[in-house]
């Protein structure tokens, strides 16, 4: 062993060091932030859960289509249906958040406290499952898609990826598989029978509902009305 070979250790430790950090850097903040910021005009071509779907054998229908192009009846019933705050909050409501722990602590249904746009960053950028992890990148994009979207890009996007059915995914698709009609043309009762099946799209159908369905669906519809009469969609409408 020569006499200068001990020094150059902590000189590579370091390197690699630096290299890590900037592999961090690169993956872990810029990427995310260049990802979104990219969807933030590129339509999202595919999610995790498209893709283990598709492993599972049910397919994949699924038509992207702007805002503009879905009945302002679907946007409503699912603010009254999933997030009532959604164009009050910054991402998270945490008051639901409270309240859906408090109901799950007394009851085996479990109910979720999550935004629109928390399920959006969960729903286009992460594996489906639960884990403190996914819940803390969930967080994470939540975030960056509030600040770098906007809420009518965050509702476009979600209309246009969330699963409505098996291999269904986005208003276009579900519309025309449970009515025959474009999202466009999908009236009150129809766009409360959809919001209504998005906590259970696999179990539930809008197309023939059950008698549960049928109940929440009506609920909805009265619902969606008030968030009608007092701009409660203001946002992305």
């Amino acid at each position: 062993m020569r006499a200068d070979d001990g020094p150059k250790r902590p000189g590579l430790l370091r390197r690699i060091g630096r290299a890590f950090v900037m592999l961090f850097v690169i993956f872990g903040l810029v990427g995310p932030v260049l990802t979104v910021a990219i969807y933030r005009v590129v339509p999202p071509p595919i999610t995790w859960l498209m893709v283990q779907r598709l492993f599972e054998g049910q397919g994949f229908h699924r038509k992207w289509v702007p805002l503009n192009a879905i009945s302002p009846t679907l946007a409503r019933s699912v603010i009254a249906a999933e997030d009532a705050k959604f164009c009050d909050h910054h991402g998270f409501d945490f008051e639901a958040m409270e309240k859906a722990m408090a109901h799950n602590e007394r009851s085996k249904r479990i109910r979720g406290g999550s935004t629109i746009s928390q399920q959006t960053a969960k729903n286009v950028f992460l594996w489906p499952g639960r884990s403190y992890v996914r819940k803390g990148l969930e967080a994470y994009f939540t975030v960056l898609i509030e600040v770098l979207w906007g809420k009518p890009r965050i509702m476009e996007v979600y209309l246009n990826s969330v699963e409505w059915g098996p291999g269904v995914y986005g208003a276009e698709a579900a519309a025309q598989k449970n009515f025959g009609v474009g999202a466009d043309h999908l009236n009150s009762a129809q766009a409360a029978r959809l919001a209504a099946i998005l906590p259970s799209p696999l179990k539930w159908r809008a197309a023939a509902p059950g008698p549960y369905v049928q109940r929440r669906s009506g609920r909805i519809t009265k619902a969606a009305g008030v968030v009608r009469r007092e701009g409660g969609a203001e946002c992305v409408l």
